[in-house]
């Protein structure tokens, strides 16, 4: 694998697109169909697109994610194998997330903190290193950007499951991370900077 990550560009939209069209959820996975658009929308804007499904889920949520990324609303990267987009990592600033970002993690905030809030791999390159890669690119960035923190929304489990996009503990330990907070089945791991 020749993993490359780049920062999401309106530039990138098509690579974004094509990654959301055809490979994130080609497993059946039932996150799927999904452009990663939840943390970059308010209740109502959510509200409303689900209120759009009818038959055609899929095309509702490709068109608001193509609006949310014309309007630079969605924050993350990128990683391509020979010029293809095969997974995603939403991370950003915390406080450009209107929702996803648990009520425990702000009230534990530390100062400008990066969020990672979902990760979406293509089946093929699952337990490859990519989520590894994509929080190492993360720090990395958000060190040069002056943020104080990068954190997680880890979820609880005894068993991997389909949903489990936001990343298991052990992803965030490897890479440096300690629990802060905890509220039921959600555990913010953060790594100071």
């Amino acid at each position: 694998m020749n993993l490359i990550i780049e920062p999401l560009t309106l530039g990138l939209t098509a690579d974004y697109l094509d990654f959301f069209d055809h490979r994130a959820f080609s497993d059946g996975n039932p996150c799927g169909p999904c452009y990663c658009t939840g943390p970059s929308m308010d209740v109502a804007t959510e509200r409303q697109m689900v209120s759009e499904f009818g038959g055609n889920v899929k095309a509702v949520c490709r068109r608001y994610a193509v609006s949310l990324l014309a309007e630079g609303k969605i924050h993350g990267y990128l990683a391509f194998d020979d010029g293809k987009a095969i997974a995603w990592c939403n991370a950003g600033n915390m406080d450009d997330y209107v929702s996803r970002i648990p009520d425990v993690a702000r009230k534990n905030a530390c100062g400008k903190t990066m969020a990672v809030v979902c990760f979406a791999i293509a089946p093929a390159y699952r337990g490859m290193g990519v989520a590894t890669a994509f929080l190492e690119h993360v720090i990395s960035d958000a060190s040069r950007d002056g943020y104080r923190a990068v954190e997680g929304y880890a979820k609880v489990r005894n068993a991997r499951v389909y949903h489990d996009y936001n990343g298991p503990m052990r992803l965030y330990q490897k890479a440096g991370f300690v629990e802060v907070a905890r509220f039921d089945d959600i555990v913010v791991m953060r790594r100071e900077l």
